[in-house]
């Protein structure tokens, strides 16, 4: 679990996966990204960190810069332990782009963003997530947004 408890105090910590659990990626695009040096979403996030490196990271990788933000906004997402690599890719679809930008959004605003998503997709209101899940995504993005 990512929640350490010492004495008193909890401490939420983010979550790194391996690279091939990133949604999405060809085993081409995993293969490029392990050539790099790259198999984790934290080794990912840290290559990263600018809009420069990004760009450097794309050349190197040899694809589009914006593939390269596309896995840097999911690898952001996917360290909410709450979210991690199941709902990350949701978030995406639903027009979540950070970590920042999730503590920002009210909770019931982002709630019917995924409603309508999974309606005009699946035509399926059964599979969007609990009101009390999207508040919990909510809440660990405003703890390690901040740390």
């Amino acid at each position: 679990m990512a929640i350490k408890h010492t004495k008193s105090r909890s401490f939420l910590q983010a979550c790194d996966w391996p690279i091939e659990k990133l949604p999405g990626l060809s085993p081409e695009e995993e293969s490029k990204l392990q050539n790099c040096g790259i198999t984790t979403t934290g080794e990912l996030l840290k290559q990263g960190k600018t809009p420069e490196a990004r760009l450097v990271l794309a050349n190197k990788l040899q694809v589009h810069l914006q593939y390269v933000n596309k896995w840097m906004a999911l690898a952001d997402l996917a360290r909410l332990p709450s979210v991690g690599i199941q709902y990350c890719g949701l978030l995406l679809h639903a027009g979540v782009i950070s970590v920042t930008q999730l503590a920002e959004i009210p909770t019931h605003r982002l709630h019917q963003q995924i409603m309508r998503l999974q309606v005009a997709t699946f035509q399926r209101r059964d599979l969007c997530p609990a009101v009390e899940l999207v508040q919990q995504w909510s809440q660990q993005a405003k703890v390690i947004g901040n740390s």
